[in-house]
């Protein structure tokens, strides 16, 4: 069962130094290319803002570790950033963070963790929000979750970009720090109950926000405030990835992004530009 114990357990603090380098791998592994010069190449250099999943990447270890889950039945949910000023290209940065809620939905359970990020001179650059489910963890009489929200109305969408993955795809994004075999190792992705390795949740979160940032935002990374999802389903590399995006006012878009397929793989989604 889940440890409710670790209910407002601050996490250790995790240290994360980069440089221009690592800014470049991680906008590859997105599936950035000539047409982003801005984003690849070190002259005049900007960051996606995505990129902010990086540096804390490893405290989803922590949270599986104080909240006692278990890594056989997990899934990771949904991601939230929230920025706070651009991200520099390169520096030393810290992340603390706490488990703030563990909820029970009757049948799982689910995790909320929240992170901070700080420079060097403490200044705060982005927020993180991890939602993490335990298929099986639930029915301990905890609080319910809210409703997810975030629904798309029944009208077009404001915009709409595809963007079709490489079939590597995975391999450059490992190579941003997640290294889960689950990725890479066909043998380690049929015990997991696919027919390949899967792409990585985040990547197609990367690849969502860089629809955002270049249809809304003008490809200025100062003027995307925050950008949350769920994970809904699985996408294999070489899949197209389409985004569409709805005008709610004040400045929030709700987001959902789909395969060539039509299935719904971040949904509840929504982003907030300034």
């Amino acid at each position: 069962m889940v440890n409710l114990d670790a209910i407002e357990k601050e996490l250790e603090p995790i240290e994360y130094e980069y440089t221009w380098k690592d800014v470049i791998l991680y906008a590859l592994g997105i599936g950035a290319g000539n047409e982003d010069l801005n984003f690849v190449y070190e002259n005049g250099l900007k960051v996606y803002p995505t990129f902010a999943v990086i540096p804390p990447f490893s405290a989803m270890d922590s949270i599986v570790d104080e909240a006692d889950l278990n890594l056989l039945m997990l899934v990771h949910a949904g991601q939230k950033i929230l920025l706070h000023g651009e991200i520099p290209t390169e520096g030393k940065l810290t992340t603390t963070g706490r488990i703030s809620r563990i909820y029970d939905t009757g049948k799982h359970s689910v995790t909320i963790a929240d992170a901070e990020t700080r420079d060097e001179k403490n200044n705060l650059l982005f927020s993180n929000t991890y939602s993490i489910l335990v298929r099986g963890g639930g029915g301990f009489g905890g609080e319910k979750p809210p409703a997810a929200g975030n629904v798309p109305p029944d009208r077009e969408p404001d915009f709409r970009d595809e963007m079709v993955t490489l079939k590597n795809q995975n391999l450059v994004y490992r190579l941003s720090g997640d290294l889960n075999p689950l990725h890479v190792d066909p043998e380690f992705a049929r015990m997991a109950g696919y027919d390949t390795p899967i792409l990585h949740g985040l990547c197609t979160y990367g690849f969502a926000g860089r629809a955002i940032l270049r249809n809304l935002c003008d490809d200025d990374p100062g003027k995307l405030k925050s950008f949350g999802v769920r994970f809904s389903n699985v996408v294999y590399p070489g899949d197209t990835i389409i985004t569409e995006g709805w005008r709610m006012g004040g400045g929030k878009y709700i987001i959902q992004t789909k395969n060539q397929d039509e299935k719904v793989i971040l949904s509840n989604a929504a982003a907030e530009v300034r």
